[in-house]
């Protein structure tokens, strides 16, 4: 080989060095610069429209992971607005139109899911059954080992059985509510400073302050959410904000003014609330016929956000039997 090949091939070689630096520098480059774009919600509401929220994963990541993983799991579908108030918000999102209860885990897990997973199924196990959980053949459960010798000895008794799943004996093992942490500066979330202004949808909460017990309060959102038809600086702080309409504001408008059956600023001390079919009381700023969702889905780009933290919810009425013995 002589000479002359040799530095065209050693050339040859670095120019291929450098261009493969240059490769790998660019996609390091482009890793760390990408801008990846926010999640975006897309709300359809029969009749009304169709309004597109940006999530804001930034501020409040747990509150965002909860919300897509409801959405997405078609929780919200047929759910309706309950509570529609001009320049203030519009709310919905309760579950099967029960605005006193909260998801379950089953909303946002699937049972395979959690029986596979060690950590999900213990922290489930002692978290909301406090250690100890029986299934439906009444064998206790203690901790996952126990589930997997559990498991092992049913399919072993079952193995000529077609459609027989370890799974029939886990029935209520996510039958049972849940709620997530409050993302707010009152409960000691700093990072999340998004204001309450118009378009800024928000998770709804339970206030449980009169009865001495705000931080519980704080801490008991679960599914329903408002969004923000005025700026409201009063709830600044106290609520978690996750998201801002980028489409739609005039379908928020209309809903906001749907027909209600009664204000609280427009009756006197002496009104007596109106009653619905089954005799219970119509609460203020509630349509006579509720706007319905007909879908809520949630583009997250190619990432996953996994699912929320979650927390046993706080029981007020348990606190009421105790001091009033009933």
């Amino acid at each position: 080989m002589n000479k002359t090949l040799v530095r065209i091939l050693l050339i040859l070689g670095i120019i291929l060095v450098i261009v493969g630096i240059a490769f790998a520098s660019y996609g390091v480059y482009k890793k760390y610069t990408m801008n990846i774009p926010n999640p975006v919600a897309t709300i359809e509401i029969e009749d009304y429209g169709t309004i597109k929220v940006e999530l804001y994963p930034d501020k409040a990541p747990n509150t965002v992971a909860n919300f897509i993983r409801l959405a997405n799991r078609e929780f919200y579908d047929g759910s309706t607005f309950h509570r529609t108030m001009p320049d203030f918000v519009i709310q919905g999102g309760a579950k099967d139109g029960d605005t006193t209860a909260s998801p379950k885990l089953s909303d946002i897990y699937d049972l395979d899911e959690v029986l596979n997973n060690k950590e999900l199924f213990e922290k489930i196990l002692n978290e909301f059954y406090d250690g100890e959980y029986t299934t439906n053949d009444n064998t206790t459960i203690n901790s996952y080992s126990d589930f997997q010798k559990y498991k092992k000895e049913f399919e072993k008794e079952h193995e000529n059985e077609e459609n027989a799943s370890v799974n029939s004996e886990f029935d209520d093992f996510l039958n049972t509510e849940y709620n997530i942490v409050g993302e707010f500066i009152a409960n000691g979330d700093n990072d999340n400073n998004i204001k309450h202004e118009e378009g800024v949808i928000s998770m709804a909460r339970s206030d449980y302050s009169t009865y001495g017990y705000a931080a519980e309060g704080y801490n008991s959102a679960g599914c329903q959410f408002f969004i923000m038809s005025a700026d409201n600086t009063d709830l600044d702080g106290l609520y978690a904000p996750f998201g801002k309409v980028i489409e739609g504001m005039d379908v928020v408008e209309k809903v906001a003014n749907v027909e209600v059956y009664y204000r609280d600023t427009e009756v006197d001390e002496d009104f007596e609330a109106p009653e619905d079919e089954d005799g219970e009381t119509i609460a203020s700023d509630t349509p006579k016929e509720e706007p319905v969702i007909t879908s809520i889905r949630v583009e997250t780009y190619g990432i996953d956000y996994g699912a929320p933290e979650t927390i046993v919810p706080f029981d007020i009425s348990t606190i009421f039997s105790g001091l009033y013995n009933y």
